[in-house]
This record gives structure tokens, sequence and C-alpha cells, in this order.
């Protein structure tokens, strides 16, 4: 197993997020996803905005020499919450739950909180491994599947 680091985004990674962000596969699992995941103008803004924002902690997942994702922490509404994306191809290796624990030795806020659709088992998974879990239930309506989709909501105490 290739060990899971985590670096500072640079900018020849936007690209290789933009590629894993049009996968419609994951585009479905993720589901609250960008309007049109195709607007590559849109995507760079998004991401400009990101890397501006200083409340915004982004990182790069790497393993070995390849670009495999993103973990970040943002504020929302008052609340630090996590996210990440893993390249599918990557999907069930373990990468994300590595990554995140890396990712949460570094922001030290706590609570964090985290939403997942209730039918990402695998990113439930990965969020409930490094010790969130759930404090209750919400929906709203998602661009990556075009409709309202149950979510839950879960809280990193320590």
């Amino acid at each position: 197993m290739r060990a899971v680091t985590l670096r500072d985004v640079q900018e020849d990674d936007l690209p290789v997020f933009f590629r894993h962000q049009r996968d419609p596969v994951a585009i479905r699992m993720a589901a609250f996803t960008a309007p049109d995941p195709s607007d590559r103008y849109a995507f760079e803004e998004h991401w400009a905005r990101i890397l501006d924002d200083d409340s915004v902690v982004t990182q790069t997942i790497m393993v070995a020499a390849d670009v495999v994702g993103y973990v970040a922490s943002f504020v929302e509404e008052g609340k630090t919450e996590v996210t990440y994306w893993i390249d599918r191809s990557r999907w069930g290796q373990g990468i994300a739950s590595r990554a995140l624990a890396e990712f949460l030795g570094q922001v030290t806020t706590r609570p964090l909180h985290a939403r997942v659709a209730k039918d990402n088992a695998g990113s439930l998974h990965v969020l409930q491994r490094c010790g969130f879990t759930i404090t209750g239930e919400d929906s709203g309506f998602a661009h990556g599947r075009g409709e309202v989709v149950e979510e839950f909501l879960l809280e990193l105490r320590t």
C-alpha cells in the first residue's frame, strides 16, 4: 500500500481536480456538486475564491507522484465543515480515510462538521472511521442528481 500524503494545492492540480469532478458516477455519488460540472470558467472562479480565502484550508491528496484528490475545511453559517474528493479510479483503497485522518491532525478546530448523502455509504464509512458521528438529517436540492437528496449531518468533537 502506497503512502498517502497531503500538500498545498498547486496551480497544476486544478486541471486534475476538474477532470475528477466531471466523472458522472462520482458526481451522482457526491450529489451536492456544481450546477454544471463541465463549466470550466465557473470551476476556475470557484477555486480562485477558495485559494484566496484564508479561512479555507485546502490540501492536495497525493499517492506517490499522483494527484488523487483534495481535502478541505471551510466555514459555512458559522460552522467549520470538511469536504473531500477522490478520483473514482482510487475509490475503495483507503485513500480517503488516510487523507482525512491526516488532515484532521492539521485542522484542530472542533467541532468539525460534515454532510453526506444518505446513500453514499463509502463517504459515510470514511467519516465515521475518522471519528465523526451522525447528529442529524437534512435534505436539499442536489445538482449532481437533479433532485432533492436526503443527507446525514455529522460532527467530530475531539
